[in-house]
């Protein structure tokens, strides 16, 4: 990286434009030592994908193709590198059918559809020094090469922006198109749509980075293409209201060490998390500030820089900071990762832009601590300043429908996610829930699963204390397991139980969380419900070995510290067991996890409160919030010495 950073322009972070072009540069070159003598496919090394070596291949180009779109666009065409020249001769041979290094076809797998969308958004953007200096013959191969897009199917998710994105670049060359494919996919990305400018990833509980590096970002960029058209000119305005509202919590999300939120699929794009707040300095937004805007996405750029992605090597494997396969998905090849290239974005703008000369401004979790309600996604936020951590707490998200019977998804499904902490993604807890979770144990040990719950409350208390609950048919599922993996919960033979009722009250480092049992009226669940015990998971705290218990431990405590951060569990009512489980090699963060727990000794009771403290934050976390009912009433006596009294209602039973 450039050898200086600048602590005047940029307090927090160090980083300028020039780092930024760096990172750019050190991935491209990189990329050249894998790229095949006609420039057309990018061969990363590591194990093929999912979808086969061709698949891999291509999207190698196509997504490093973003960062050298982007690196040209900033500069006006300005181009040391020779990055157009390169990627036209690529462009050339892999559009021609009949070359050795041909690209698999948009009708031929449908993976090709995506990268197929970063091939026109990059023609688009960089037009007067690509498109136009192409032979005819290559523009008519890359037309054919596109036109398969046009009355396809595409997936009722983030993809339909990808038909949408080519065949608006088609219209804009004279080539075919469909203005019905086109208005029928804008009309469906409408109902994408949810509160407070949060999009979600189809008709599903589906929130994750998506919401920012694809669905906000695609919108205005299809505008930006489709510039003077009225249907551009009126829906323009009405996604930068949107993007705007959603910055206002995205930036609440980031946490002071520049870590974005570890929860949904696809995080091995790793630094594409900035897309959205450099998509917001592009398109003229001054709220968040561009100080702001800057913070949070050179702090994110610069977290996994520092943490080795990319590595010595200039290259970015499947992994989080370093190598780690298990965070794949079934759809990610060793070229996947490379869809990071999008959170290059800032650098289509040129030096002198706002957003790289304002000096930067403090994210919010490094101004103070606070609580935020996030009704779309169903999350309550915690940020705390004296650690910089960020916690969510998830009543909203699940990948699914309510009344579905899947399990849990690691990356969804959990009841907590932090920019400190990992959910176990690999090993026998992954599919079987244990950290940040409520479960009931059957007679052999297996734990349910909550996908499928009712969001019953989300709320802000005059405290700043956030509260919001959730209920559930617990179940236990015998899964496919042979079914793709695209980071959701499975289906599979089910086995239904008692119903379960959690309410989270979050304020700073600590969650109350109280939990009933409630039994099925229906008495499907009777056979588990007299026998089932009930376990609190705690947050997973990456470790560099295993728990050893202590004689002297706290029996009310499940407890454990890395040194630098604390993971407990405090019996508040009921909750007379508990203990530490080592996982091994089951997340990105560090090769071992500590996950503290409490659970009751004997059965669960129907229709009483359980409570447990939950704590992430400082290695001393002192004394566990109080706990104490008056009558129905909850009453939460703080460490700060706040206090919060709260009926648990509505929590119907």
């Amino acid at each position: 990286m450039p050898p200086l950073d600048d602590p005047r322009l940029s307090p927090f972070t160090g980083w300028t434009r020039a780092h930024w072009a760096d990172l750019a540069d050190r991935m491209l070159l990189a990329a050249r030592r894998h790229t095949s003598p006609g420039r057309a496919r990018v061969s990363f090394p590591g194990r093929p994908g999912g979808y086969g070596p061709d698949v891999d291949a291509l999207e190698g180009f196509a997504r490093t193709f973003l960062a050298a779109g982007f690196r040209v666009t900033g500069e006006n065409g300005e181009d040391p590198l020779n990055l157009m020249e390169w990627y036209a001769d690529g462009i050339a041979a892999g559009t021609d059918p009949h070359s050795p290094e041909r690209w698999v076809r948009l009708d031929e797998h449908d993976q090709a559809k995506v990268e197929a969308a970063s091939l026109a958004l990059v023609l688009h953007l960089t037009r007067p020094w690509l498109w136009d200096r192409l032979d005819p013959v290559v523009q008519e191969q890359v037309v054919d090469y596109l036109k398969p897009a046009i009355g396809s199917w595409y997936p009722p998710i983030n993809w339909v922006w990808f038909q949408i994105v080519v065949e608006q670049f088609l219209k804009s060359v004279g080539g075919p198109y469909s203005a019905e494919d086109i208005e029928a996919g804008l009309a469906l990305t409408d109902g994408f749509a949810r509160q407070d400018g949060w999009y979600a990833d189809g008709e599903e509980r589906s929130y994750d980075h998506y919401a920012g590096w694809a669905l906000q970002f695609y919108p205005l960029l299809w505008a930006e293409m489709a510039a003077g058209s009225p249907e551009a000119e009126s829906r323009r305005p009405v996604y930068l209201r949107r993007l705007e509202r959603y910055l206002q919590d995205a930036v609440h999300l980031v946490g002071a060490d520049g870590s974005p939120l570890i929860q949904g699929r696809s995080l091995t794009y790793r630094f594409a998390a900035a897309v959205p707040f450099w998509t917001g300095a592009r398109y003229g937004l001054d709220t968040p500030s561009p100080g702001l805007l800057r913070r949070a996405a050179s702090g994110i750029a610069r977290h996994f820089v520092s943490h080795g992605a990319p590595g010595d090597d200039g290259l970015l494997t499947l992994g989080w900071h370093g190598p780690w396969r298990p965070i794949a998905q079934s759809y990610s090849g060793p070229g996947s990762p490379y869809w990071a290239s999008k959170g290059l974005f800032g650098l289509t703008l040129p030096a002198d832009h706002p957003v790289w000369t304002a000096v930067e401004e403090p994210l919010p979790v490094e101004r103070g601590d606070y609580g935020r309600v996030l009704p779309a996604p169903g999350w309550l936020v915690s940020g705390t300043r004296a650690d910089g951590v960020v916690r969510v707490v998830n009543h909203g998200t699940d990948h699914s429908h309510p009344g579905s019977h899947l399990t849990d998804s690691p990356l969804y499904a959990r009841l907590g996610y932090s920019t400190a902490t990992s959910p176990l993604l690999a090993g026998p807890h992954a599919a079987r829930p244990l950290d940040q979770s409520v479960t009931l144990l059957s007679e052999d040990g297996e734990p349910s699963h909550r996908t499928g719950f009712d969001t019953l409350r989300l709320e802000r208390l005059a405290t700043g204390t956030v509260v919001g609950g959730s209920r559930w048919r617990a179940h236990w599922v015998k899964p496919d397991e042979d079914a793709p993996d695209h980071g959701s919960g499975r289906s599979g033979e089910v086995r239904p139980g008692p119903w379960l009722e959690v309410l989270s009250v979050l304020r700073g480092a600590w969650e109350v969380r109280l939990v009933r049992v409630q039994p099925d009226p229906s008495g499907d669940g009777a056979a588990s419900q007299g026998t089932a015990r009930l376990r609190v998971g705690g947050w997973p705290l990456p470790a560099d070995g295993p728990h050893e218990d202590s004689p002297h431990e706290d029996s009310r405590a499940s407890q454990v510290s890395n040194g630098k951060t604390c993971s407990g569990v405090w019996d508040a009512a009921g909750l007379d067991a508990g203990g530490v489980t080592s996982a091994d090699d089951a997340s990105p963060l560090a090769h071992w996890t500590l996950v503290p727990w409490r659970a009751t000794r004997g059965p669960a009771r129907t229709g009483v409160w359980y409570a447990a403290a939950i704590h992430l934050g400082a290695s001393e976390p002192g004394e566990p919030p109080a706990v104490a009912w008056d009558g129905p009433r909850c009453l939460v006596t703080w460490p700060d010495g706040t206090s919060d009294a709260f009926d648990p209602a509505p929590l119907p039973s």
